[in-house]
């Protein structure tokens, strides 16, 4: 995927939505799921089969995918950290905090965590579905979806 650039997109089976990847250098810069397929984006990459396998059922990590984060710092090392929650285990957004290296102060640094997983540009790929009391950035049925999916 190194020298890949686009924006990759198709409909998805089951849902009102659709899949989109913005890629560029290799690294994925967002993923997102409009009501329809921007008119530019090629139909055809693995990362779309992966996910669309994904919100089928198959298990998946995607520990292998690289994200390009264009976030402040405080942000990033949150959903880095987050990365690192196993397929199908969750935890509270205070713990998350806790995981993530350096000296915090909860009551201070919570609405970090809760703006980090709200402007999640690459939803499923950092999985803020696993954060149990947090927002997430999927829309409410693929939120749905990859829970039941991960049984969470």
């Amino acid at each position: 995927m190194s020298n890949v650039a686009g924006i990759y997109g198709r409909e998805l089976r089951g849902f009102d939505r659709s899949l989109q990847l913005g890629i560029a250098q290799g690294r994925v810069l967002s993923v997102s799921f409009p009501p329809t397929v921007d008119v530019d984006a090629e139909t055809e990459h693995d990362l779309l089969d992966r996910i669309e396998g994904y919100l089928s059922g198959e298990e998946d990590d995607f520990t292998d995918v690289t994200v390009a984060l264009t976030v402040p710092t405080p942000q990033r090392e949150i959903l880095q950290m987050l990365r690192t929650v196993p397929y199908g285990d969750t935890v509270s957004m205070e713990q998350l905090l806790r995981m993530t290296p350096g000296d915090h102060d909860p009551e201070a640094e919570l609405s970090t965590v809760r703006n980090a997983l709200a402007g999640n540009p690459a939803p499923i790929l950092i999985p803020s579905h696993r954060v149990s009391d947090g927002p997430s950035a999927l829309p409410d049925e693929i939120a749905r979806a990859v829970r039941s999916v991960e049984g969470i």
